[in-house]
């Protein structure tokens, strides 16, 4: 078994500790403001205390663990496929943008402050602009220059829109509107990545999971702010849908990691020739002759 390097698992566990550690202390010093609301229409009616929404606020946790997860999984660079082993760190940059959605999401149920508000969405512009970018770099065979720079770009395009103040049927907040684009803009690249001739192919499979759980929680989202809405129980929709969209993350970061270069069959004499495609911006594996029973390589 190779190796496996616990450097991934240490950043991203360093940043659950310091992220919730200063979630804490914002609470506690009310950093993040006055209770203006700002969350209260998922149902749960708010206490009195540190933690206005407890269920809501708690069931981040899994943004944490599932952050953990890829940071585990990125410690074994077999485990990683043929193009994101290649781009080292992203992996673990990943996992540790997937661990800040626990707090950052969680200062906003905790809290119900302005500043609450603003730093979830921030987390989840982090996280659709890391999908997109990722996607487009590989599709356009650049490397992690072009990722960080694009990706960028794609926070500071969400934060222009999530600036729009007003009301937005179905999904309320211009911001989430940004978010759900850039998550549509990395599942239709992410198709026609696999659907492309030539390069890699990841297993459509795990990416067929995430939009699914996600597609399940946000149908929760909606059905249960005002419907089947019990406001004084631990048992809220929302902290499902929390749980359910961390499992997308994971997921989605499960489809990254099955990423392999496509092996091209050809026959050149009495030999089969199998060999690994070029992937955009990278190398390419060995190829090798396989012959017939009684034939011989040319």
């Amino acid at each position: 078994m190779p190796p496996r390097s616990l450097r991934p698992l240490a950043l991203a566990a360093a940043v659950a500790a310091a992220s919730t550690g200063l979630l804490v202390l914002a609470l506690g010093q009310g950093w993040l403001g006055p209770d203006v609301g700002r969350g209260d229409g998922f149902c749960e009616r708010a206490r009195a205390g540190l933690v206005k929404q407890p269920a809501n606020t708690f069931s981040n946790l899994g943004f944490v663990l599932a952050g953990l997860a890829v940071a585990w999984r990125a410690g074994r660079g077999d485990l990683l496929g043929d193009v994101m082993a290649r781009h080292r760190g992203l992996a673990t940059a990943y996992a540790c943008l997937v661990v800040l959605l626990g707090p950052a999401s969680a200062a906003m149920h905790a809290s119900q402050a302005a500043w609450g508000g603003h730093l979830d969405m921030l987390s989840m512009y982090l996280v659709a602009s890391f999908a997109a970018a990722y996607a487009l770099m590989r599709w356009v065979g650049q490397g992690r220059l072009f990722l960080a720079q694009l990706f960028s770009l794609l926070v500071a395009l969400c934060e222009l829109v999530g600036a729009y103040g007003g009301p937005v049927p179905v999904v309320e907040h211009a911001g989430n509107v940004a978010f759900a684009a850039l998550l549509l803009l990395a599942v239709v690249t992410e198709v026609r990545l696999w659907r492309r001739a030539a390069g890699s192919r990841t297993d459509l499979r795990w990416g067929a999971a995430a939009l699914g759980t996600l597609l399940v929680a946000f149908a929760i989202w909606n059905v249960t702010k005002r419907a089947w809405c019990a406001p004084d129980s631990l048992l809220q929709g929302h902290a499902l849908w929390h749980l359910l969209c961390a499992v997308a993350a994971y997921l989605m970061f499960r489809l990254w990691a099955s990423e392999r270069a496509r092996q091209v069959r050809a026959r050149r004499g009495g030999a089969s020739i199998v060999a690994a495609q070029r992937q955009p911006g990278g190398s390419t594996s060995r190829g090798h002759l396989s012959t017939s029973p009684g034939e011989a390589p040319t």
